[in-house]
């Protein structure tokens, strides 16, 4: 779609620099330049201000990526591109069936209503939950890191979905501020809703991560 827009040497493409390097790849496979610009803290998509600051003379294109089921402000970057003659592209998710995704909803308002220590993820704007992402702050207490590994320990399958911005990745390096994008690769962490889980799987997850959310700073 880049190409096909005349999209190439010489041309700058804002993206977000958390998570989806395809996106990055892309830009460089179509001959130009991926600029990173910072997220949103609570959606994880491109922050719209963000996103205007990173606009230069030689920017082409925006690719907007929808993250974790929540969609990205599309109307507000299409805006943005049609008053700097833009072109904005969507990356989206893959779309489950409408029950699996009621199913995970209910399992995160499950974990919403009990969880403590953590910081829930704000269901907005029709969210679906691709992944239920939860903010484990450190503040000199135990890190993200040591949160998961405790977590796994205890029979709870999490995973840290984004290890490494991608302007801190050697092929995409770039010298630039993106303070909410490197504290969310710091502190995100998600957890399982996948429709097979049982309620006793819920209970052993509120139970292990309140019992180490207790060790944390307060949630806010």
């Amino acid at each position: 779609m880049l190409r096909a827009a005349g999209v190439g040497l010489g041309d700058e493409v804002i993206v977000p620099a958390f998570g989806n390097v395809e996106v990055a790849e892309a830009v460089t496979r179509a001959g130009a330049l991926p600029a990173f610009a910072d997220v949103d803290p609570v959606t994880y998509c491109l922050d719209t201000e963000a996103v205007r600051a990173a606009v230069t003379p030689r920017t082409a294109a925006v690719v907007a990526v929808h993250r974790f089921g929540r969609p990205a402000d599309v109307g507000r970057l299409y805006e943005l591109g049609q008053r700097h003659g833009l072109l904005v592209l969507e990356q989206g998710e893959s779309e489950a069936p409408y029950d699996e995704v009621a199913q995970r909803r209910e399992r995160a308002a499950y974990l919403d209503a009990r969880l403590r220590g953590v910081r829930t993820p704000d269901g907005g704007d029709g969210h679906t939950y691709q992944q239920y992402v939860v903010r484990v702050p450190g503040n000199g207490r135990p890190d993200r890191d040591a949160f998961a590994r405790a977590l796994r320990g205890r029979g709870v399958d999490c995973r840290v979905p984004v290890k490494t911005p991608l302007h801190r990745l050697p092929e995409f390096r770039r010298y630039v501020s993106l303070p909410q994008t490197e504290l969310a690769a710091d502190e995100t962490l998600a957890l399982p809703v996948d429709a097979s889980l049982t309620k006793r799987d819920m209970q052993r997850i509120v139970s292990a991560c309140n019992a180490l959310g207790g060790l944390l700073q307060p949630a806010f």
